[in-house]
Protein backbone atom coordinates (compact mmCIF):
# COMPACT_ATOMS: atom_id res chain seq x y z
CA UNK A 1 0.00 0.00 0.00
CA UNK A 2 3.23 2.72 1.08
CA UNK A 3 4.55 1.70 -2.45
CA UNK A 4 1.38 2.65 -4.22
CA UNK A 5 1.29 6.56 -2.24
CA UNK A 6 4.57 6.58 -3.05
CA UNK A 7 4.32 5.48 -7.02
CA UNK A 8 1.53 7.98 -7.26
CA UNK A 9 3.04 11.04 -5.34
CA UNK A 10 5.92 10.24 -7.99
CA UNK A 11 4.08 10.65 -11.03
CA UNK A 12 1.95 13.59 -9.80
CA UNK A 13 5.54 15.48 -9.28
CA UNK A 14 6.52 14.34 -12.47
CA UNK A 15 3.45 15.81 -14.41
CA UNK A 16 3.60 18.92 -12.54
CA UNK A 17 7.03 19.57 -13.62
CA UNK A 18 6.25 18.63 -17.11
CA UNK A 19 3.48 21.16 -17.44
CA UNK A 20 5.49 23.93 -15.71
CA UNK A 21 8.49 23.65 -17.98
CA UNK A 22 5.92 23.38 -20.91
CA UNK A 23 3.82 26.96 -19.67
CA UNK A 24 7.49 28.91 -19.83
CA UNK A 25 8.47 27.42 -22.76
CA UNK A 26 5.59 28.55 -24.18
CA UNK A 27 5.26 32.31 -22.81
CA UNK A 28 9.24 32.12 -24.28
CA UNK A 29 8.07 31.39 -27.47
CA UNK A 30 5.69 34.51 -27.10
CA UNK A 31 7.81 36.67 -26.16
CA UNK A 32 10.84 36.00 -28.72
CA UNK A 33 8.00 35.60 -31.68
CA UNK A 34 6.73 39.23 -30.26
CA UNK A 35 10.21 40.40 -30.50
CA UNK A 36 11.54 39.46 -33.58
CA UNK A 37 8.38 40.01 -35.12
CA UNK A 38 8.19 44.02 -33.51
CA UNK A 39 12.43 44.65 -35.58
CA UNK A 40 11.09 42.76 -38.65
CA UNK A 41 7.84 43.98 -38.92
CA UNK A 42 7.77 47.98 -37.92
CA UNK A 43 5.27 49.89 -36.38
CA UNK A 44 1.58 48.68 -36.25
CA UNK A 45 -0.61 51.32 -38.25
CA UNK A 46 -4.38 51.50 -39.22
CA UNK A 47 -5.58 51.04 -42.99
CA UNK A 48 -8.83 52.46 -44.48
CA UNK A 49 -9.84 51.92 -48.10
CA UNK A 50 -10.33 54.80 -50.49
CA UNK A 51 -13.52 55.10 -51.31
CA UNK A 52 -16.20 56.72 -53.99
CA UNK A 53 -18.33 59.16 -51.70
CA UNK A 54 -20.40 62.21 -51.95
CA UNK A 55 -18.72 64.43 -49.38
CA UNK A 56 -20.77 67.61 -48.14
CA UNK A 57 -18.61 70.69 -46.54
CA UNK A 58 -20.28 71.75 -43.60
CA UNK A 59 -19.43 75.09 -41.54
CA UNK A 60 -20.57 75.58 -37.98
CA UNK A 61 -21.51 77.93 -35.65
CA UNK A 62 -23.32 78.82 -33.03
CA UNK A 63 -25.98 81.32 -31.94
CA UNK A 64 -29.25 82.71 -30.18
CA UNK A 65 -32.34 82.16 -31.19
CA UNK A 66 -34.22 85.63 -32.07
CA UNK A 67 -37.64 87.03 -33.92
CA UNK A 68 -36.98 87.84 -37.71
CA UNK A 69 -39.30 91.00 -36.89
CA UNK A 70 -39.11 93.16 -33.68
CA UNK A 71 -39.64 96.64 -33.10
CA UNK A 72 -38.01 98.33 -30.15
CA UNK A 73 -40.73 101.04 -28.22
CA UNK A 74 -38.78 103.86 -27.41
CA UNK A 75 -40.97 106.88 -26.23
CA UNK A 76 -40.17 110.31 -28.12
CA UNK A 77 -41.24 112.49 -24.73
CA UNK A 78 -40.19 112.25 -21.04
CA UNK A 79 -42.61 111.79 -18.22
CA UNK A 80 -44.22 109.41 -15.98
CA UNK A 81 -45.81 106.12 -16.99
CA UNK A 82 -49.42 106.65 -16.02
CA UNK A 83 -50.99 103.88 -18.22
CA UNK A 84 -49.55 100.18 -18.88
CA UNK A 85 -52.30 98.09 -19.93
CA UNK A 86 -49.84 95.15 -21.01
CA UNK A 87 -48.05 92.58 -20.30
CA UNK A 88 -44.70 90.45 -21.04
CA UNK A 89 -45.67 88.21 -23.35
CA UNK A 90 -49.20 89.50 -24.32
CA UNK A 91 -50.45 89.41 -28.17
CA UNK A 92 -51.22 92.95 -29.31
CA UNK A 93 -52.80 93.82 -32.74
CA UNK A 94 -51.80 97.17 -35.10
CA UNK A 95 -52.76 100.76 -33.29
CA UNK A 96 -53.35 98.93 -29.76
CA UNK A 97 -52.55 101.42 -26.80
CA UNK A 98 -48.86 99.79 -25.03
CA UNK A 99 -48.34 102.81 -22.76
CA UNK A 100 -49.20 106.31 -21.78
CA UNK A 101 -46.78 108.88 -20.03
CA UNK A 102 -48.06 111.45 -17.93
CA UNK A 103 -49.65 114.54 -20.30
CA UNK A 104 -49.95 117.56 -18.09
CA UNK A 105 -46.59 118.89 -19.00
CA UNK A 106 -47.41 118.79 -22.37
CA UNK A 107 -51.11 119.69 -22.45
CA UNK A 108 -49.80 123.41 -20.98
CA UNK A 109 -47.03 123.87 -23.71
CA UNK A 110 -49.88 123.37 -26.41
CA UNK A 111 -52.28 125.91 -24.22
CA UNK A 112 -48.85 128.02 -24.30
CA UNK A 113 -48.02 127.90 -27.72
CA UNK A 114 -51.70 128.54 -29.01
CA UNK A 115 -52.04 131.94 -26.58
CA UNK A 116 -48.31 133.16 -28.45
CA UNK A 117 -50.28 131.57 -32.13
CA UNK A 118 -53.07 134.74 -31.05
CA UNK A 119 -50.57 137.02 -29.77
CA UNK A 120 -48.54 136.99 -32.82
CA UNK A 121 -51.71 137.01 -34.81
CA UNK A 122 -53.17 140.20 -33.21
CA UNK A 123 -49.37 141.56 -33.85
CA UNK A 124 -49.79 141.05 -37.29
CA UNK A 125 -53.59 143.09 -37.97
CA UNK A 126 -51.72 145.90 -35.94
CA UNK A 127 -48.93 145.82 -38.28
CA UNK A 128 -50.99 145.85 -41.21
CA UNK A 129 -53.42 148.27 -40.04
CA UNK A 130 -50.18 150.59 -39.59
CA UNK A 131 -48.82 149.98 -42.98
CA UNK A 132 -51.79 151.19 -44.59
CA UNK A 133 -52.23 154.55 -42.66
CA UNK A 134 -48.22 154.28 -43.72
CA UNK A 135 -49.27 153.90 -47.32
CA UNK A 136 -52.27 156.52 -47.24
CA UNK A 137 -49.75 158.58 -45.73
CA UNK A 138 -46.92 158.65 -48.11
CA UNK A 139 -49.52 159.24 -50.85
CA UNK A 140 -50.18 162.51 -49.64
CA UNK A 141 -47.21 163.81 -48.83
CA UNK A 142 -45.90 162.53 -52.37
CA UNK A 143 -48.66 164.80 -54.12
CA UNK A 144 -48.25 167.53 -51.92
CA UNK A 145 -44.37 167.24 -52.72
CA UNK A 146 -45.02 167.16 -56.52
CA UNK A 147 -47.28 170.61 -56.08
CA UNK A 148 -43.94 172.02 -54.09
CA UNK A 149 -46.18 172.45 -51.04
CA UNK A 150 -43.94 170.29 -48.49
CA UNK A 151 -40.25 170.14 -48.38
CA UNK A 152 -38.35 166.98 -49.78
CA UNK A 153 -37.67 166.31 -46.23
CA UNK A 154 -40.89 165.73 -44.74
CA UNK A 155 -41.71 163.27 -48.24
CA UNK A 156 -38.81 161.51 -47.02
CA UNK A 157 -40.28 161.01 -43.43
CA UNK A 158 -42.91 159.69 -45.04
CA UNK A 159 -41.14 156.99 -47.26
CA UNK A 160 -39.14 156.07 -44.30
CA UNK A 161 -42.45 155.74 -42.06
CA UNK A 162 -44.03 153.40 -44.83
CA UNK A 163 -41.07 150.58 -45.15
CA UNK A 164 -40.85 150.35 -41.06
CA UNK A 165 -44.60 149.62 -41.45
CA UNK A 166 -43.59 147.37 -44.27
CA UNK A 167 -40.60 145.88 -42.23
CA UNK A 168 -43.13 145.59 -39.24
CA UNK A 169 -45.55 143.65 -41.12
CA UNK A 170 -43.08 141.05 -42.14
CA UNK A 171 -41.78 140.44 -38.57
CA UNK A 172 -44.90 140.29 -37.29
CA UNK A 173 -46.04 137.28 -39.95
CA UNK A 174 -42.33 135.91 -39.15
CA UNK A 175 -43.44 135.04 -35.47
CA UNK A 176 -47.15 134.35 -36.02
CA UNK A 177 -45.51 131.63 -38.27
CA UNK A 178 -43.05 130.36 -35.80
CA UNK A 179 -45.46 130.56 -32.91
CA UNK A 180 -47.78 127.88 -35.64
CA UNK A 181 -44.83 125.80 -35.86
CA UNK A 182 -44.23 125.65 -31.47
CA UNK A 183 -48.19 124.53 -31.63
CA UNK A 184 -47.39 122.31 -34.12
CA UNK A 185 -44.90 120.77 -32.04
CA UNK A 186 -46.16 120.90 -28.63
CA UNK A 187 -49.54 119.03 -30.19
CA UNK A 188 -47.06 116.37 -31.49
CA UNK A 189 -45.38 115.93 -27.99
CA UNK A 190 -48.89 115.70 -26.27
CA UNK A 191 -49.86 113.17 -29.44
CA UNK A 192 -46.64 111.12 -28.45
CA UNK A 193 -47.36 110.91 -24.79
CA UNK A 194 -49.73 107.54 -26.19
CA UNK A 195 -47.94 104.75 -27.23
CA UNK A 196 -49.18 102.73 -29.95
CA UNK A 197 -48.21 98.88 -31.26
CA UNK A 198 -46.12 99.39 -34.52
CA UNK A 199 -47.66 96.16 -36.21
CA UNK A 200 -49.28 92.68 -35.05
CA UNK A 201 -47.49 90.80 -32.68
CA UNK A 202 -46.09 89.83 -28.98
CA UNK A 203 -44.78 91.63 -26.11
CA UNK A 204 -41.37 90.09 -25.95
CA UNK A 205 -40.03 91.91 -23.58
CA UNK A 206 -41.04 94.51 -21.02
CA UNK A 207 -38.68 97.20 -19.06
CA UNK A 208 -40.75 99.55 -17.61
CA UNK A 209 -43.26 99.59 -14.50
CA UNK A 210 -46.43 101.27 -14.16
CA UNK A 211 -45.30 104.76 -12.09
CA UNK A 212 -41.69 104.60 -13.73
CA UNK A 213 -40.22 107.66 -15.36
CA UNK A 214 -38.84 107.47 -18.78
CA UNK A 215 -36.51 109.49 -21.37
CA UNK A 216 -37.22 110.47 -24.38
CA UNK A 217 -35.09 109.89 -27.72
CA UNK A 218 -34.93 113.38 -28.50
CA UNK A 219 -32.80 113.30 -25.20
CA UNK A 220 -30.21 111.27 -25.46
CA UNK A 221 -30.61 107.63 -26.19
CA UNK A 222 -33.96 107.47 -24.55
CA UNK A 223 -35.92 104.32 -22.77
CA UNK A 224 -36.89 101.26 -24.65
CA UNK A 225 -40.01 100.59 -22.85
CA UNK A 226 -40.09 97.24 -24.53
CA UNK A 227 -40.48 94.93 -27.54
CA UNK A 228 -42.88 94.00 -29.99
CA UNK A 229 -42.00 90.83 -32.06
CA UNK A 230 -43.38 88.64 -34.66
CA UNK A 231 -42.79 85.17 -33.06
CA UNK A 232 -44.59 83.04 -35.70
CA UNK A 233 -41.29 83.36 -38.00
CA UNK A 234 -37.59 82.63 -36.09
CA UNK A 235 -34.25 83.22 -36.90
CA UNK A 236 -30.86 82.15 -35.65
CA UNK A 237 -28.04 84.55 -35.78
CA UNK A 238 -24.56 82.44 -35.71
CA UNK A 239 -20.91 84.05 -35.23
CA UNK A 240 -18.94 82.68 -38.67
CA UNK A 241 -15.21 82.65 -38.34
CA UNK A 242 -13.47 85.00 -41.11
CA UNK A 243 -11.74 81.96 -42.99
CA UNK A 244 -15.58 79.93 -43.06
CA UNK A 245 -17.97 83.17 -44.08
CA UNK A 246 -16.50 83.14 -47.90
CA UNK A 247 -17.82 79.59 -48.07
CA UNK A 248 -21.15 80.01 -47.12
CA UNK A 249 -23.81 81.65 -49.12
CA UNK A 250 -27.47 82.62 -49.35
CA UNK A 251 -29.89 80.23 -49.78
CA UNK A 252 -27.10 77.69 -48.37
CA UNK A 253 -29.32 75.13 -46.53
CA UNK A 254 -28.61 74.25 -42.69
CA UNK A 255 -29.23 71.55 -40.10
CA UNK A 256 -30.41 73.21 -36.69
CA UNK A 257 -29.94 72.07 -33.47
CA UNK A 258 -31.58 74.12 -30.32
CA UNK A 259 -30.08 73.52 -26.81
CA UNK A 260 -33.98 73.47 -25.23
CA UNK A 261 -34.98 70.51 -27.47
CA UNK A 262 -31.37 67.83 -27.75
CA UNK A 263 -33.05 65.00 -29.27
CA UNK A 264 -34.67 67.13 -32.23
CA UNK A 265 -33.17 68.53 -35.63
CA UNK A 266 -34.63 71.41 -37.59
CA UNK A 267 -33.94 72.87 -40.92
CA UNK A 268 -33.31 76.10 -41.90
CA UNK A 269 -31.55 78.52 -44.86
CA UNK A 270 -29.16 81.43 -45.30
CA UNK A 271 -30.92 84.23 -45.37
CA UNK A 272 -28.53 87.09 -44.55
CA UNK A 273 -24.88 87.38 -44.28
CA UNK A 274 -22.69 90.11 -42.76
CA UNK A 275 -20.42 92.70 -45.07
CA UNK A 276 -18.87 93.94 -41.78
CA UNK A 277 -17.06 91.89 -39.32
CA UNK A 278 -18.36 92.35 -35.77
CA UNK A 279 -15.57 92.94 -33.12
CA UNK A 280 -16.31 94.02 -29.70
CA UNK A 281 -14.68 97.54 -28.27
CA UNK A 282 -11.39 97.59 -27.77
CA UNK A 283 -10.45 94.59 -30.07
CA UNK A 284 -7.02 93.17 -31.17
CA UNK A 285 -5.70 92.40 -34.29
CA UNK A 286 -4.77 88.97 -32.00
CA UNK A 287 -8.90 88.59 -31.70
CA UNK A 288 -10.71 86.09 -34.08
CA UNK A 289 -12.87 87.95 -36.62
CA UNK A 290 -16.33 86.57 -36.98
CA UNK A 291 -19.18 87.47 -39.03
CA UNK A 292 -23.14 87.65 -38.33
CA UNK A 293 -24.81 85.13 -40.55
CA UNK A 294 -28.77 84.56 -40.22
CA UNK A 295 -30.35 81.44 -40.57
CA UNK A 296 -34.25 81.27 -41.09
CA UNK A 297 -36.07 77.88 -39.30
CA UNK A 298 -37.75 76.53 -42.30
CA UNK A 299 -39.94 74.02 -39.84
CA UNK A 300 -42.78 75.30 -38.69
CA UNK A 301 -42.93 76.51 -34.83
CA UNK A 302 -44.53 78.99 -32.51
CA UNK A 303 -47.83 77.54 -33.80
CA UNK A 304 -50.73 80.37 -32.52
CA UNK A 305 -48.09 82.76 -31.15
CA UNK A 306 -49.75 85.53 -32.82
CA UNK A 307 -52.94 85.00 -33.73
CA UNK A 308 -55.45 86.47 -31.49
CA UNK A 309 -58.22 85.69 -34.29
CA UNK A 310 -57.66 82.15 -34.03
CA UNK A 311 -57.94 81.83 -30.19
CA UNK A 312 -61.31 83.50 -30.77
CA UNK A 313 -62.79 81.51 -33.21
CA UNK A 314 -61.49 78.60 -31.10
CA UNK A 315 -63.53 79.99 -28.17
CA UNK A 316 -66.66 80.28 -30.31
CA UNK A 317 -66.62 76.58 -31.46
CA UNK A 318 -65.93 75.38 -28.12
CA UNK A 319 -63.40 72.95 -30.15
CA UNK A 320 -60.41 71.54 -28.05
CA UNK A 321 -57.41 72.62 -28.68
CA UNK A 322 -55.65 69.95 -30.89
CA UNK A 323 -52.28 68.35 -29.26
CA UNK A 324 -49.68 68.90 -30.94
CA UNK A 325 -45.43 68.67 -31.26
CA UNK A 326 -44.44 71.84 -32.72
CA UNK A 327 -41.80 73.57 -30.69
CA UNK A 328 -41.73 76.85 -28.83
CA UNK A 329 -38.98 78.84 -29.83
CA UNK A 330 -38.47 81.74 -27.12
CA UNK A 331 -35.79 84.45 -28.34
CA UNK A 332 -32.56 84.28 -26.44
CA UNK A 333 -32.62 80.73 -26.75
CA UNK A 334 -28.92 79.36 -27.54
CA UNK A 335 -28.29 76.81 -30.59
CA UNK A 336 -25.98 75.25 -33.41
CA UNK A 337 -25.87 75.07 -36.95
CA UNK A 338 -24.45 73.26 -39.48
CA UNK A 339 -24.54 74.89 -42.67
CA UNK A 340 -23.91 72.55 -46.30
CA UNK A 341 -21.81 74.84 -47.99
CA UNK A 342 -20.89 72.60 -50.92
CA UNK A 343 -21.40 68.94 -52.53
CA UNK A 344 -19.47 67.21 -54.63
CA UNK A 345 -21.47 63.63 -55.30
CA UNK A 346 -19.04 60.66 -56.30
CA UNK A 347 -15.91 61.71 -55.18
CA UNK A 348 -12.33 59.88 -53.88
CA UNK A 349 -12.65 60.35 -50.53
CA UNK A 350 -10.18 59.42 -47.32
CA UNK A 351 -10.41 60.15 -44.06
CA UNK A 352 -8.98 63.49 -43.28
CA UNK A 353 -6.39 62.33 -40.98
CA UNK A 354 -4.98 59.91 -43.60
CA UNK A 355 -3.96 63.39 -44.73
CA UNK A 356 -0.37 65.02 -44.45
CA UNK A 357 2.61 67.12 -45.87
CA UNK A 358 6.16 66.19 -46.66
CA UNK A 359 9.37 67.91 -48.26
CA UNK A 360 9.60 65.68 -51.11
CA UNK A 361 13.42 67.03 -51.60
CA UNK A 362 14.14 65.49 -48.90
CA UNK A 363 12.35 61.85 -49.70
CA UNK A 364 14.51 62.10 -53.10
CA UNK A 365 17.36 62.66 -51.12
CA UNK A 366 16.67 59.79 -48.71
CA UNK A 367 15.86 57.83 -51.54
CA UNK A 368 19.41 58.25 -53.21
CA UNK A 369 21.38 57.62 -50.11
CA UNK A 370 19.15 54.25 -49.48
CA UNK A 371 19.80 53.84 -53.39
CA UNK A 372 23.70 54.40 -53.02
CA UNK A 373 23.96 51.71 -50.11
CA UNK A 374 22.46 49.53 -52.14
CA UNK A 375 25.15 49.66 -55.03
CA UNK A 376 22.12 50.91 -57.28
CA UNK A 377 22.85 53.75 -60.15
CA UNK A 378 20.53 56.68 -59.35
CA UNK A 379 20.31 59.22 -61.76
CA UNK A 380 18.02 63.19 -61.99
CA UNK A 381 18.23 65.37 -59.07
CA UNK A 382 17.86 62.68 -56.67
CA UNK A 383 21.29 61.22 -57.73
CA UNK A 384 22.81 64.84 -56.56
CA UNK A 385 23.04 63.98 -53.24
CA UNK A 386 26.36 64.90 -52.20
CA UNK A 387 27.94 67.90 -50.86
CA UNK A 388 27.50 70.12 -53.66
CA UNK A 389 24.13 69.02 -54.67
CA UNK A 390 22.97 69.49 -51.02
CA UNK A 391 24.46 73.13 -50.92
CA UNK A 392 22.57 73.86 -53.86
CA UNK A 393 19.39 76.09 -54.17
CA UNK A 394 17.25 73.63 -55.64
CA UNK A 395 18.27 71.41 -52.88
CA UNK A 396 17.92 73.55 -49.67
CA UNK A 397 14.70 74.55 -50.87
CA UNK A 398 11.18 72.95 -49.66
CA UNK A 399 8.99 71.04 -51.76
CA UNK A 400 5.75 70.81 -49.65
CA UNK A 401 3.47 68.92 -50.97
CA UNK A 402 0.27 67.21 -49.20
CA UNK A 403 0.56 63.94 -49.53
CA UNK A 404 -0.97 59.74 -48.06
CA UNK A 405 0.70 57.00 -47.16
CA UNK A 406 -0.39 53.64 -48.58
CA UNK A 407 0.06 50.05 -47.40
CA UNK A 408 1.59 47.95 -49.80
CA UNK A 409 0.48 43.91 -49.81
CA UNK A 410 4.00 43.48 -48.77
CA UNK A 411 3.74 45.82 -45.75
CA UNK A 412 5.82 48.04 -46.79
CA UNK A 413 4.48 52.09 -47.19
CA UNK A 414 4.46 54.11 -50.33
CA UNK A 415 3.87 57.88 -50.74
CA UNK A 416 2.02 59.53 -53.14
CA UNK A 417 1.34 62.98 -53.61
CA UNK A 418 -2.71 64.26 -53.65
CA UNK A 419 -4.17 67.20 -54.58
CA UNK A 420 -7.66 67.98 -52.13
CA UNK A 421 -10.59 69.71 -52.33
CA UNK A 422 -13.71 69.96 -50.08
CA UNK A 423 -14.21 68.27 -46.94
CA UNK A 424 -16.82 67.17 -43.93
CA UNK A 425 -16.28 66.58 -40.75
CA UNK A 426 -14.70 63.05 -41.20
CA UNK A 427 -13.74 62.65 -45.18
CA UNK A 428 -11.66 64.75 -47.49
CA UNK A 429 -11.66 64.32 -51.09
CA UNK A 430 -9.36 63.71 -52.94
CA UNK A 431 -9.37 65.18 -56.74
CA UNK A 432 -6.19 63.53 -58.17
CA UNK A 433 -3.63 61.25 -56.75
CA UNK A 434 -5.86 58.26 -56.46
CA UNK A 435 -8.52 56.56 -57.72
CA UNK A 436 -10.45 54.82 -55.13
CA UNK A 437 -10.04 51.26 -53.70
CA UNK A 438 -5.83 51.60 -52.31
CA UNK A 439 -5.50 50.83 -48.96
CA UNK A 440 -4.31 54.29 -47.28
CA UNK A 441 -2.57 54.62 -43.59
CA UNK A 442 -4.89 56.27 -41.62
CA UNK A 443 -3.21 56.27 -38.11
CA UNK A 444 -2.27 56.47 -35.28
CA UNK A 445 -1.44 60.37 -35.55
CA UNK A 446 2.14 60.42 -34.85
CA UNK A 447 3.31 57.64 -37.42
CA UNK A 448 1.36 59.65 -40.08
CA UNK A 449 2.24 63.00 -39.16
CA UNK A 450 5.44 62.40 -38.89
CA UNK A 451 7.49 58.99 -38.22
CA UNK A 452 6.42 57.65 -41.77
CA UNK A 453 8.64 57.18 -44.59
CA UNK A 454 8.17 55.97 -48.09
CA UNK A 455 9.78 52.35 -47.93
CA UNK A 456 9.06 51.04 -44.14
CA UNK A 457 7.64 48.08 -43.16
CA UNK A 458 4.51 48.34 -41.28
CA UNK A 459 2.04 46.06 -39.63
CA UNK A 460 -1.74 46.47 -40.06
CA UNK A 461 -3.69 46.55 -36.65
CA UNK A 462 -6.65 44.98 -36.55
CA UNK A 463 -9.91 47.33 -35.49
CA UNK A 464 -12.17 46.68 -33.42
CA UNK A 465 -15.49 46.73 -34.93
Amino acid sequence: MAKKKKKKNRTRRLLFFLGGALIILVILAVVANQITGDRSSGPSVEVAEAQIRTITQTVTASGRVQPEVEVSISPDVSGEIILLPVIEGQEVVEGELLARIRPDFYAAQVEQAEASVQQARSMTSQAQSDLLLSEQELTRQRQLFERKVVAEDVFQQAQTRHDVALATLEAAQFSAASAEARLRQAKEDLRKTSLYAPMVGTISKLNVELGERVVGTSQMAGTELMIVARLEQMELEVEVNENDVVNVSLGDTASIEIDAYPERTFTGVVTEIANSARLLPGASQEQVTNFPVKIRITDRHNVGSSSRATQVASAVTEMPAAETTYPNFRPGMSGTVDIYTNTMPSVVAVPIQSVTVRDFNEIRKEEARMARARGETVDSVAAEDNDSAESSSFMRTEDLKRAVFLFGENGTTSIVPVETGIADDRFIEIRSGLVGGEQVITGPYSAVSRELKPGMNVRRRTQDR
